[in-house]
C-alpha cells in the first residue's frame, strides 16, 4: 500500500464479511424496466434476472440518523474511515455462473478485496474493491466486484467547490468515431425525474444525484451527476435488446468521466468476437462509461 495521509486512518481497517438473504421478488425488476420504458424481462417465479439487475435487491436501508452529510451512511462495513469522505463509482466486473431467478432465496456475501492509496492530479485517492458472491442453496450463481474511489476533502466555504476528479479521464474523438460504426444504439437524456426514480429504486441518498447546490458547491461537479450504475445498466440494455437469447457470462465496465443531468448522450455498441463492446458517449465525444461482455458458449 502506498503511504500517505489517507493511509493513517486506514491502518487496521479490515472489515468482516457480511451476508444477507433475500427472496427475489418480481416487483423491483418490473420497476426498473419502467425506468427504461421497456417491457419487464421477468413476470413471475422462475424468470431470470438480467445481469446487474441484482442492484435493485439486497439494499442497505440505514436510519436517517445514520447518514453522513453527503447522504451516504456515515459508517458501515465497507465505508473507509477517512474524514470528509467523497465517493465515486469507478466500475466493476461480473461473472455469471448460473441465473438469479425470481422466487428463489438468494444469499449475497460481501467482503473487502483490498484497498490502495494512489496519488491523483488533485491529491490522494483511495481505491477500494468489494466482492459480492451470490449463492442459492449453496450453489454459486454469480460473483461481482465493485471498484470505488474515495478522497478526503477539507470542507471549504460555501460556493468554493472542491476539485473533484473523475475516476478516469474521458477520451475524445475515438469514441465518436466508433459510434458511427456501432450496430446498436440508444439515445437518451437523463433528466432529474429519471435520476430521482433510480435513486429511489436503489435507495441511494448520495446528494450529488439530486441536490445541485451540494453537487456543485461542495463536491465540485458541474451539475447533478448521473449515477454510474445507471450508465452500466444502460450499456447492458444493448445486448439485451439487440441480441436476445445471448446470455452474458462475463462483464466488465469502467466509469471514464462524469455525465450530468440534462445532457444528451448515446449508448452504443455492437458484437465483437465472442461478445460485445458498449460505451456511453457524452456531448463532445467523451466516453462516460465503457463496457465489454463475453457471451456464454
Amino acid at each position: 500500500m502506498t503511504e500517505g495521509m489517507l493511509s493513517g486512518p486506514l491502518a487496521g481497517w479490515n472489515p468482516r464479511p457480511v451476508e444477507s438473504t433475500e427472496r427475489i421478488a418480481v416487483e423491483p425488476a418490473v420497476a426498473l424496466s419502467g425506468l427504461f420504458d421497456c417491457p419487464p424481462p421477468v413476470t413471475g417465479a422462475g424468470d431470470r434476472l438480467p445481469p446487474l439487475w441484482q442492484w435493485v435487491y439486497f439494499l442497505d436501508r440505514p436510519a436517517q440518523r445514520d447518514l453522513g452529510p453527503d447522504g451516504h451512511p456515515a459508517s458501515g462495513p465497507f465505508m473507509p474511515p477517512i474524514p470528509h469522505r467523497r465517493r465515486m463509482f469507478a466500475g466493476g466486473r461480473l461473472d455469471c455462473v448460473a441465473p438469479i431467478r425470481v422466487g428463489e432465496e438468494v444469499t449475497r456475501r460481501g467482503e473487502l478485496v483490498g484497498w490502495k492509496v494512489k496519488q491523483g492530479r488533485t491529491g490522494e485517492l483511495l481505491f477500494v474493491t468489494v466482492r459480492y458472491t451470490f449463492t442459492q442453496a449453496g450453489t454459486l450463481l454469480a460473483t461481482e466486484e465493485q471498484d470505488l474511489v474515495y478522497r478526503s476533502n477539507t470542507p471549504g466555504p460555501a460556493g468554493s467547490p472542491s476539485s473533484q476528479p473523475s475516476p478516469r479521464a474521458g477520451t475524445r474523438g475515438d469514441a465518436s468515431q466508433a459510434d458511427q460504426a456501432d450496430e446498436w444504439r440508444i439515445g437518451l437524456r437523463a433528466d432529474l425525474v429519471l435520476l430521482f426514480r433510480f435513486s429511489a429504486l436503489t435507495y441511494n441518498a448520495h446528494r450529488i444525484h439530486y441536490d445541485a447546490e451540494y453537487a456543485t458547491s461542495v463536491e465540485g461537479h458541474a451539475g447533478v451527476v448521473v449515477h454510474g450504475p445507471l450508465l452500466a445498466l444502460l450499456c447492458l440494455e444493448l445486448p439485451r435488446r439487440f441480441a436476445p437469447g445471448r446470455d452474458i457470462s462475463r462483464l466488465s465496465f469502467r466509469a471514464r468521466s462524469p455525465l450530468y443531468a440534462g445532457q444528451p448522450f448515446r449508448v452504443t455498441g455492437g458484437p465483437v468476437g465472442g461478445g460485445c463492446e458498449m460505451r456511453v458517449t457524452a456531448p463532445g465525444g467523451a466516453s462516460a462509461m465503457t463496457a465489454t461482455a463475453r457471451f456464454a458458449s
